[in-house]
């Protein structure tokens, strides 16, 4: 599909889209390894030893979080373009950033990088359709053809490679990845803020355009996935550290995924659209409304953190 902006100048085009083809579907795989060099099978393990808890977590992240998403969208009045950005954005996963503001709100960090890394497996099988579904109720008779199979592949190679490589090197050699991993999780943080602020730069006038809209829209989405994920834990009846980490991981997602979501869309030679926009502004607002949360967590009792 076509971005919005088809009236770029060709050279800026050709730089911007060589930086998506390379920049950003290789720094969202070293993320993900990132992710992966953190796991251990036990986390997988843990979803048949404590169900309850993963599924109110899952049920969260797969179902309440694109409803309450798309609910959002319609109040808001979002265009298409954007529309389906808040979409992509809502089907993501949690990524490392939720792992580390469960281990700050001390939540249950053992039941954070669970969710983070079988939803984040999962993500090749449900997002593609997903994407297909929004694409064509936001975007109508103007939608285009969207290859499920094609995003689904790539997502395979982009996210559910890394991971496995990262878990196997961890397995394989326990001591090297625990002097490398605080280098990498640098590493990535670094690629994580360079692809949210080219992703900002390439859309600038539509970003400041759509910002009286946008922003507000973001900051309400995250204040209430925050809010449902707490409440909703709460009444499911779990303990407190269990409670913080689905508030935290139904609220944060994985914008970088997003990003990459959205280029997998418009085409790689395209740059980045303004699909992309939801995901990049939301990748700078999660920090700064999730703060004061975090924050109230940590204040709620001593620390509940289970062994990672």
């Amino acid at each position: 599909m076509k971005p919005v902006e088809e009236n770029e100048p060709a050279p800026r085009e050709g730089k911007m889209g060589l930086v998506v083809e390379i920049v950003l579907p290789l720094g969202l795989a070293f993320i993900m390894f990132s992710l992966g060099l953190g796991l251990r099978a036990s986390d997988f393990l843990r979803v048949i030893r404590e169900p309850y808890a993963f599924f109110i977590g899952a049920v969260n992240q797969v179902l309440l979080l694109p409803v309450v998403t798309f609910l959002m969208v319609l109040a808001f009045g979002i265009g298409p373009e954007l529309a389906v950005g808040f979409m992509i954005l809502a089907f993501c996963p949690g990524g490392v950033t939720s792992n580390i503001l469960a281990r700050l709100a001390r939540g249950d960090v053992a039941l954070s990088v669970s969710l983070t890394a079988v939803i984040s497996l999962a993500s090749m099988i449900t997002v593609p359709p997903l994407l297909a579904l929004s694409i064509g109720y936001f975007s109508g008779e103007a939608a285009g053809p969207v290859d499920i199979g094609g995003i689904a592949v790539q997502l395979f190679l982009l996210t559910t490679v890394p991971i496995l490589i990262g878990l196997t090197l961890h397995h394989l050699a326990p001591d090297l990845t625990g002097r490398i991993e605080p280098v990498v999780a640098q590493v990535a943080n670094l690629l994580f803020a360079l692809i949210v602020v080219v992703a900002l730069a390439a859309n600038w006038d539509v970003f400041v355009a759509n910002l009286p809209v946008l922003a507000p829209a973001l900051i309400c989405l995250i204040v209430v996935l925050l809010a449902l994920g707490y409440g909703v834990a709460r009444l499911a009846g779990l303990p407190d550290g269990q409670v913080k980490t689905i508030s935290v991981e139904t609220g944060i997602q994985n914008s970088t995924l997003g990003i990459t979501v959205a280029a997998m869309l418009s085409g790689y030679e395209a740059g980045f659209s303004p699909y992309a926009l939801p995901a990049a502004v939301y990748g700078i607002l999660m920090y700064v409304v999730s703060a004061p949360v975090i924050l109230w967590f940590r204040r709620l009792g001593p620390a509940e953190v289970s062994a990672a």
